[in-house]
């Protein structure tokens, strides 16, 4: 096993339950390691701290996924790891107005750097880095374990070193989806792709948002949807009863998407505003125009294709 020593304050965040190890945390170097490799965490003064990964993402250079200093990283572990998430999620699979949600949400649920989507029966990979992707033969041998009765994996790989998105065919195995299938979350529809380029048309870790959105804070309101996307926050906003929503976003495809999404749920999507334009771009347009909105969403993308 080899070693990754940290600093002293570091370690410290470590033995409090951190998971990430961070760049700045190596106390020297980790030109020995390579991506994938098993690593003991261990302090400068030979402490175990715990056992992880060494994996180069964004955020450092591995993920912490035992404190045990004997449990073994084998198809065993990731099993366990798996079917807790799935059991925490056991009311989503039952419920009569959800049919995709996350199923594995990365360090949240023991091991970063990967996360598991459920779309009505299909599922769908993402891997943050080269080193959690050489455990891939063994995560998918532990969901076939699971009593899940998938239709098919796909797989997202979003470790290229420029931050982009790897292009490639990401069917893994069981048998092809038609896209796109219309999935549902908290009884609003949307149309999704597995196999076409990095998104899916939802990003899954914003169900709560959205939901709120709808239940909470649309009803009446003028909506400004900012990096929109494929429309999702101003259709959740546009069936809260908002009174109109604008959604913005640079992508050229932007467009028909938002209409797909509107049309899968019967909404008049001539009824509000969607435009093609940099969303800073659009700030000063909106400002010349003196236009106000009651609820303005921002969730910018990790990355974008303008080089601003």
């Amino acid at each position: 096993m080899k070693l990754l020593t940290l600093k002293k304050a570091h370690a410290a965040k470590i033995k409090k339950g951190y998971p990430l190890i961070e760049k700045e945390a190596l106390a020297g170097s980790a030109g020995h390691m390579k991506e994938g490799d098993l690593v003991d965490i261990v302090s400068e003064s030979g402490e175990f701290l715990a056992r992880g990964y060494y994996g180069l993402q964004n955020k450092g250079v591995g993920w912490t996924l035992t404190r045990n200093k004997h449990e073994q990283i084998d198809q065993a572990f990731f099993l366990t790891k798996l079917t807790k998430a799935a059991q925490v999620r056991a009311k989503l699979f039952e419920a009569q107005d959800t049919t995709a949600f996350r199923l594995f949400n990365g360090e949240g649920d023991g091991v970063g750097g990967v996360t598991i989507d459920y779309y009505d029966g299909y599922l769908l990979i993402q891997w943050y880095s080269k080193g959690i992707y050489t455990f891939k033969d063994m995560l998918i041998s532990a969901l076939d374990e699971m009593d899940l009765d998938y239709k098919a994996i796909y797989e997202k790989k979003r470790f290229d070193t420029a931050g982009q998105y790897v292009e490639d065919d990401d069917f893994v195995k069981g048998r092809r989806g038609e896209f796109p299938i219309i999935i549902q979350e908290n009884g609003i529809q949307y149309a999704v792709d597995l196999n076409e380029g990095a998104m899916t048309g939802i990003f899954l870790d914003q169900r709560h948002v959205r939901k709120a959105i709808r239940d909470r804070y649309a009803k009446g309101k003028t909506v400004l949807n900012t990096f929109s996307y494929t429309g999702a926050f101003s259709v959740a906003a546009a069936l809260g009863g908002a009174e109109k929503t604008t959604s913005v976003d640079v992508a050229n495809r932007s467009l028909a998407k938002t209409i797909e999404q509107f049309s899968v749920n019967k909404l008049d999507y001539e009824a509000h505003d969607i435009k093609v334009m940099d969303v800073f771009n659009y700030f000063s347009y909106a400002a010349k125009k003196d236009l106000r909105f009651d609820l303005i969403i921002l969730d910018p993308p990790s990355f974008a294709r303008t080089k601003k």
